[in-house]
């Protein structure tokens, strides 16, 4: 059933009264580097094709962005893999592309073909005109299901929110849609970097003023989504992605009750970057497969968590062989808290469930004895 928006917000509001507090707070204490009984894990597209109870909510909405914004279905799609698995965070069902779709440009997304803009940014002239949206108005649908999913959660995980970073969605705007190499943007980078970084500058209020929305609607930590950075030059990397993720995390406000809401950065093939990425001030920093873990920690320290990284192909292996992965990594990264276990990137849709089940049981009943200090607490206490 469809609700009225009026219904939705109701519902919303009534279920958001007496907020219980986490039961499971693995995730912020990973992020804060404090001492966890196990190493938390969430997965990187962990609502999706992959679960045959979201494929029929796929069906029932009829198209992915009506999916996407319908806030009751939404959040339907974000509980799944929570009453599933034994996750330790839920991740906000959305997409990337919700702020340039709000910019009017025309967003539709097709399976197999993936998304598509019928009005792309093919001059400066496009760019100048480009409003910043009010995602209270423009977005509210996603502001609505965050409220909705944190009711629904009860307190059981924290929930996290997200945007892609305003270079991901430059890309996008400007390209039309996926690619291959980048060309259209690229190319205006290097002919006109005065109008790309007015387009960045725009963006990055927008993903400002977006992550802003969805602390106060009740996401606990956000995530910026940098897909498209590892296609720079180490120097374009640092003046057209970096310096404008830099700028949104500074434009983050902390939420009058909870202070400070965590942030973790992901550019996918960033592995290079570490150590800027870090000195951004985010939380923590996600880490692909291509570097590893324990190198990842080298060089970082304690600056940041690690979020990471197993490949996600490995899901397509034996439980043993995932069993020994999932070994491998808790070991690179070594004792002590600050890693949160996750995909190096998202969960391919031909994954087997019941592997993602072997993966989740096997970090928490491995890690355990990497945080021995506060497991053997917790037993004597007889505390779970």
């Amino acid at each position: 059933m469809k609700y009225p928006q009026s219904a939705i917000e109701a519902k919303a509001s009534l279920l958001m009264i007496d907020r219980p507090q986490l039961k499971n707070d693995r995730l912020l204490r990973a992020l804060r580097r404090e001492a966890v009984d196990r190493t938390p894990i969430w997965i990187m597209r962990q609502a999706g094709r992959y679960l045959p109870e979201y494929r029929a909510t796929r069906a029932r909405a009829g198209d992915f962005l009506t999916l996407c914004k319908t806030p009751e279905l939404a959040c339907e799609a974000t509980l799944q893999p929570i009453q599933r698995f034994d996750l330790d965070a839920a991740i906000l069902f959305s997409d990337i592309l919700t702020i340039p779709d709000a910019m009017g440009l025309g967003l539709s997304i097709n399976e197999g073909d993936g998304p598509r803009f019928a009005r792309p940014l093919r001059s400066p002239n496009d760019i100048r005109k480009l409003g910043i949206p009010d995602p209270d108005i423009d977005l509210r649908y996603v502001l609505q299901a965050v409220r909705l999913i944190r009711a629904e959660l009860a307190g059981r995980v924290p929930l996290i929110g997200f945007s892609g970073s305003p270079w991901t969605l430059a890309t996008y705007m400007v390209e039309g849609g996926t690619s291959k190499d980048f060309m259209k943007i690229r190319s205006l980078m290097y002919a006109n970097p005065e109008s790309t970084h007015v387009l960045l500058t725009k963006l990055s209020h927008a993903v400002a003023d977006y992550l802003n929305a969805q602390i106060a609607a009740g996401v606990d930590v956000v995530m910026i989504f940098d897909t498209w950075g590892g296609v720079l030059t180490a120097r374009d990397y640092q003046t057209f992605s970096l310096r404008y993720m830099q700028k949104v995390l500074a434009g983050l406000k902390p939420h009058a009750e909870r202070g400070a809401v965590p942030t973790v950065v992901f550019t996918k093939g960033g592995g290079q970057w570490l150590e800027a990425i870090a000195a951004t001030g985010c939380d923590a920093i996600g880490v692909d497969w291509t570097t590893g873990i324990a190198e990842a920690r080298r060089r970082i320290g304690s600056r940041c968590a690690l979020q990471g990284n197993l490949d996600p192909a490995v899901l397509s292996a034996s439980p043993a062989r995932i069993l020994e992965e999932v070994r491998s990594i808790l070991a690179e990264f070594g004792a002590g808290s600050g890693h949160i276990f996750n995909l190096g990137h998202g969960i391919h849709p031909t994954t087997d469930p019941d592997r993602v089940a072997v993966l989740v049981d096997a970090v928490h009943d491995m890690s355990r004895a990497y945080h021995d200090d506060i497991s053997n607490s917790q037993s004597a206490t007889g505390t779970t």
